[in-house]
């Protein structure tokens, strides 16, 4: 067993203390006012260094703020002469516009890269790993139950080979492979049958996405050439992503919308 994996072991053997979050949540509280301390007392070089690196911090936390809030800002409208006399009490108000809505792409660009998805599911049901997996029990020590086969739908790339069954740990059955996917686009209202390219993201975990596990919730990405979408410098839109709306173990196929 790895150094360090024992304290994960116990937790799921005995849980947690009573007080853990509780004790997390005081520490966490106070951790700004040692912070705050530390700021105070240093000196020199090292108050330099903090102070930098504090301010860093800030700034990229503003950053990821803007970057979540819609673009709802006010602008002075230029100042165009009125027919008219205008009344005293409107004489020192600004006029006002707001500001030209983003385009979409631009928008989830943003959301993208400050880690935040408009998807069509927000929250899903977490699968248990018993209900992801089934123990495979092989070879004469049936102690040594070390083997797992993937229950749910998979996608697995073009070029993949399986390693051999002595040293292949995470069976994905070639029944539940899945290469295409029927995607909706939301605004088209059009239904199409499109090539996974990959997984993107599953909500359980990042060991379901690099097993290329896809159950209902999952981000997955998908060839869109034959749709003909352009961006706005006019190239042409090769892959997008797209998030799963069904359980395909269950219904056979995979439906999916798109994220415009």
């Amino acid at each position: 067993m790895p150094q360090g994996d024992y304290i994960d072991l116990h937790r799921k053997r005995n849980g947690y203390r009573p007080d853990h979050f509780e004790r997390k949540r005081k520490k966490e509280a106070r951790e700004v006012h040692k912070r705050s301390a530390i700021a105070q007392k240093a000196l020199g070089i090292k108050g330099k260094m903090f102070a930098k690196k504090r301010y860093a911090e800030k700034a990229q936390m503003k950053k990821t703020l803007a970057m979540h809030e819609e673009s709802t800002s006010r602008r002075k409208v230029d100042d165009n002469v009125e027919d008219g006399a205008v009344p005293a009490y409107l004489l020192d108000r600004e006029n006002t516009a707001r500001a030209k809505i983003l385009s979409n792409t631009i928008k989830q660009k943003r959301k993208e890269k400050a880690g935040k998805w408009d998807v069509p599911l927000p929250k899903v049901r977490p699968v248990a790993e018993d209900e992801m997996f089934r123990v495979i029990r092989t070879g004469k020590r049936k102690t040594k139950q070390w083997k797992r086969m993937v229950t749910k739908a998979t996608f697995v790339g073009p070029s993949f080979t399986r390693k051999p069954p002595k040293y292949e740990r995470f069976i994905r059955p070639s029944g539940l492979r899945f290469t295409k996917a029927h995607v909706t686009h939301p605004e088209l209202k059009c239904t199409f049958n499109l090539e996974i390219i990959g997984v993107k993201k599953n909500p359980n975990g990042q060991m379901y996405t690099s097993l290329g596990v896809m159950t209902k919730g999952t981000i997955i990405e998908v060839n869109v050439s034959e749709l003909g979408l352009v961006t706005p410098a006019g190239k042409v839109v090769w892959g997008k992503y797209a998030q799963v709306t069904n359980n395909p173990e269950n219904d056979g196929c995979i439906n999916a919308v798109l994220l415009v």
